[in-house]
């Protein structure tokens, strides 16, 4: 809801992770190439890595949401953290 779309969005197995790119400011294609087999690890990587700066956060934190996710995702959803926009 920080970033101006539903929270329930993120219930929905294949739409939450479209919801993650329009955040992140990538592009909606992108989400077939999740179908992809060693294509949606970059993707994915990727999109993490956007997501983190568009909430004003650095590299560090968005290692933190690749191998910690159940950690940092609940730092960027409840913590202090002001969506900025999309930081391409």
């Amino acid at each position: 809801a920080k970033a101006g779309h539903p929270g329930w969005a993120s219930l929905i197995p294949i739409y939450n992770f479209y919801v993650m790119l329009q955040i992140a400011g990538k592009p909606g294609w992108w989400l077939l190439l999740m179908f992809v087999p060693i294509a949606n690890i970059i993707v994915a990587i990727l999109t993490v890595v956007s997501l983190a700066k568009s909430f004003g956060k650095g590299g560090g934190f968005a290692v933190g949401m690749i191998f910690l996710p159940i950690i940092f995702y609940p730092i960027l959803g409840f913590g202090d953290a002001k969506y900025i926009g999309a930081q391409n």
